[in-house]
């Protein structure tokens, strides 16, 4: 069997993407779909940063490396059959490659990395101390037995360099004579014959073209672009089709539906001590990693955080805490002038619910964003 895998941006090849901490000179580049919201009405009209990967790996090339599989009594409520933590546990210790060796929750072995972090910074320690004085427990492993705590995250890292989903499982597969990867491909549309896909029209530098497949159309363009690839091919609610002047093929009202995200807020403060990691800019940071791949540059920002319970008889953590030794300005996109940390509590039991819709139709990162709108809880 043949296989083509199509990605609307290039290669990995950009330096930042595997150096750790380059993640913050990712957002807003070629490597991001550099989504925004709708204007949220719960946020005081703004338009929320909504960073997704445009590039070989994903998402994954671009994130914060923190691994963490979700809790059991996520999956134990789904109650599907085969879809139980007790059911998934084997499929995520196969997975991992765990710097920790195998034991009951974790894997070696498997296609991805998992590590230790390797920055080291004080004020990451600093936090799980004080966590523990206010009568959290020291958790050292988030996916093991207990999730309730705080401690520093695991991280898909390989060496202190990013372990993408394209570094842990493309450049093995490359080696198959059946795989085929096609960058700058931009997916349009499938196309059906029927309600049957049988291909997708694409284009590259420019140039449309059909691309026929003979078993299968796998759509894997996550939350935001699969939902608009399947509404610009005219499958979605009708009345927004209509709207957006796309021929209707299949009215499939929740196509789009039922967004769920995690609404997280930020709190800054600067520091006195100058241990945050704007000590990356010093020669002696950059010395280091490429000596032994530590310090600053191998960090992941998010390297310190933990789960705790706040509402009334809780039967799971609802708050996930995610703390960076850094002062982060606006929103990462500026950089950071004084030393200082950044903690950021999210909520974990969401309840509302978004739509992703059409602005217009276009596939392109330039006038067709797919838009989040939150409609408050219900």
């Amino acid at each position: 069997m043949q296989v083509l895998l199509l990605e609307a941006g290039g290669s990995d090849v950009n330096e930042n993407i595997h150096v750790p901490l380059g993640y913050l000179q990712l957002g807003s580049t070629e490597v991001d779909w550099d989504y925004h919201s709708a204007p949220e009405h719960e946020c005081g009209g703004r338009r929320i940063t909504l960073p997704r990967g445009r590039v070989l790996g994903g998402s994954s090339s671009v994130n914060a490396m923190v691994y963490i599989r979700g809790n059991r009594l996520d999956y134990d409520e789904w109650n599907v059959p085969g879809w139980g933590a007790a059911d998934l546990l084997p499929y995520f210790v196969k997975a991992e490659d765990n710097e920790r060796g195998a034991s009951q929750w974790h894997g070696a072995g498997g296609p991805l990395p998992v590590s230790e972090e390797r920055s080291h910074n004080k004020i990451s320690q600093a936090f799980v101390d004080a966590g523990e004085q206010a009568g959290l427990p020291r958790n050292p492993d988030f996916n093991g037995e207990a999730q309730d705590g705080v401690g520093l995250y695991q991280v898909t890292q390989r060496g202190g360099m990013r372990a993408s989903t394209a570094v842990a499982y493309l450049r093995p597969a490359e080696e198959r004579s059946n795989l085929t990867v096609m960058p700058y491909m931009l997916v349009h549309r499938i196309l059906f014959e029927g309600t049957r896909a049988v291909g997708v029209e694409a284009s590259q530098l420019g140039r449309l073209q059909e691309l026929r497949a003979e078993r299968e159309v796998i759509l894997c363009g996550g939350a935001y672009n699969s939902p608009q690839l399947l509404m610009l091919s005219g499958v979605g609610p009708a009345e927004h089709l209509t709207m957006r002047e796309v021929e209707v093929l299949l009215d499939q009202p929740q196509v789009g539906e039922n967004l769920s995200d995690h609404p997280a807020t930020q709190l800054v403060w600067t520091t006195p001590e100058p241990e945050s990691l704007l000590l990356a800019l010093e020669p002696a940071a950059l010395e280091e990693f490429e000596a032994t791949q530590t310090g600053p540059f191998a960090s992941n920002l998010a390297e310190a955080g933990g789960f705790a319970r706040v509402g009334d008889g809780a039967p799971a953590p609802d708050i996930q805490f995610h703390v960076a030794p850094v002062h982060i300005v606006e929103e990462g996109m500026r950089d950071p002038e004084a030393h200082g940390v950044w903690a950021s509590p999210c909520l974990l039991t969401e309840q509302s619910r978004g739509t992703v819709r059409l602005a217009l139709q276009r596939p392109d990162g330039q006038a067709g964003d797919p838009q989040r709108v939150l409609h408050g809880r219900r």
